[in-house]
């Protein structure tokens, strides 16, 4: 068995996006998280969320760690995670009425970053609801000073990754039928950015 990953933000961070989606998604039943990333998130969210069905996914080199952590819990909303490297795999056929994704669209390049918009155009239900976890600029303006000093580190971890702005966000959600519903503050200059399909 791999060793079972773990990443101190979401530590640090998961009591404050639960009590989020806790608000967003309580009529929510079916969640597709985008980049589950170690799997930490993912059995927090739902020991906590017992109504959602919880459905990992992320690329191929992750998802024997996220299994480690489904494996140890053992919930009954948890199915294994699915393959999913947005700028080249099939996304799912079946429908969700909730999309989650924490810290993804800054380390992707900006072509995957629209693939991800599109693929979760194909899968959203009607009225569902899309939460985007992360730091994000206004009028191409950082919020923080850290903020600009963590793009900086991203842009030479990799050139093509970087802190988005909202509103380029905003047009592919647009593109795809999603309407911002809110736009909530979170601490250490984050937001939960919240778009539902029309």
């Amino acid at each position: 068995m791999p060793n079972k990953p773990f990443a101190e933000p979401c530590e640090q961070n998961k009591q404050v996006i639960l009590d989020i989606l806790r608000e967003e998604f309580a009529h929510t039943g079916r969640v597709l998280e985008v980049g589950s990333g170690t799997g930490q998130h993912a059995v927090f969210f739902a020991r906590h969320l017992p109504h959602l069905v919880w459905q990992c996914s992320d690329r191929a080199e992750t998802l024997a760690g996220i299994r480690t952590w489904l494996d140890e819990t053992n919930l009954a909303n948890t199915p294994p995670p699915l393959q999913l490297d947005v700028l080249a795999d099939t996304w799912p056929e079946r429908q969700f009425d909730g999309v989650f994704s924490a810290n993804a669209v800054h380390i992707m390049g900006w072509p995957a970053v629209e693939a991800m918009f599109n693929g979760i155009g194909e899968i959203l239900e009607e009225k569902g609801l899309l939460c985007l976890y992360g730091p994000f600029n206004y009028a191409g303006d950082y919020s923080s000073e850290s903020n600009a000093r963590f793009d900086v580190w991203l842009k030479q971890r990799d050139p093509q990754s970087g802190i988005r702005d909202f509103e380029a966000l905003d047009a592919l959600a647009r593109q795809i039928g999603l309407s911002l519903r809110n736009d909530h503050e979170m601490p250490a200059n984050n937001r939960i950015l919240v778009w539902q399909r029309d």
